[in-house]
């Protein structure tokens, strides 16, 4: 793997944590839980993260 495909796939975990996060916090949000809550949540979403879906997504087909 090259610094350019590195560099790509870190991009696309970076990306997917933001997206997890976001989801999480809006879950949280919606149900009700405070700020604290919700931060908490949106962290246990970047923990939960499927790390290979993300690495397999950015495979070459």
């Amino acid at each position: 793997m090259n610094d350019d495909e590195r560099l790509a796939l870190a991009a696309r975990v970076r990306d997917a944590c933001i997206a997890a996060a976001l989801a999480g916090h809006e879950e949280a949000a919606i149900a009700g839980l405070c700020s604290e809550g919700a931060l908490e949540a949106a962290i246990s979403a970047i923990q939960m993260l499927d790390l290979q879906a993300v690495v397999d997504s950015a495979a070459p087909d």
